[in-house]
């Protein structure tokens, strides 16, 4: 199963070798995503974490324990379609390959189940037809 999180530290626990802990102990892959770590202030961390179910949620729980929130990722990236301009220019910064354009067509392809919600799509889109819905 795999389980997309937001993980917030504070202070305290930034150094801490979370990731190491979660595969070590819990047998929990931790693919990061996103990091915004820095000593003496509060980290930030989106992560997909896959593993067995029980695994995980003891992870999660393991996690909480030592004052880290934990936020499931609910979002998602949305398109209007009638405002893109299929540009093509988010296609350049998705990590995933989740925005293509088609090779005959040059319309925008988005693949959901590649999007990662890294939103490095959303400030690079000139017409702001990229969103999330949260």
């Amino acid at each position: 199963m795999k389980k997309r999180v937001t993980l917030t530290f504070p202070k305290r626990t930034v150094h801490m070798p979370v990731t190491y802990r979660l595969a070590k102990d819990f047998n929990v892959a931790a693919n990061i995503i996103r990091a915004q770590v820095a000593p003496n202030q509060i980290g930030t961390l989106v992560i997909e974490l896959s593993g067995d179910i029980d695994e995980l949620d003891a992870a999660l729980e393991w996690m909480r324990s030592l004052d880290i929130n934990v936020s499931l990722i609910g979002r998602e990236i949305l398109i209007d379609e009638e405002c893109c301009v299929d540009c093509g220019l988010c296609t350049g910064v998705c990590p995933t390959q989740a925005l293509t354009l088609d090779p005959q067509t040059f319309k925008l392809n988005f693949i959901r189940s590649r999007c990662i919600v890294c939103e490095q799509c959303i400030p690079t889109c000139p017409v702001q037809a990229i969103s999330t819905n949260l």
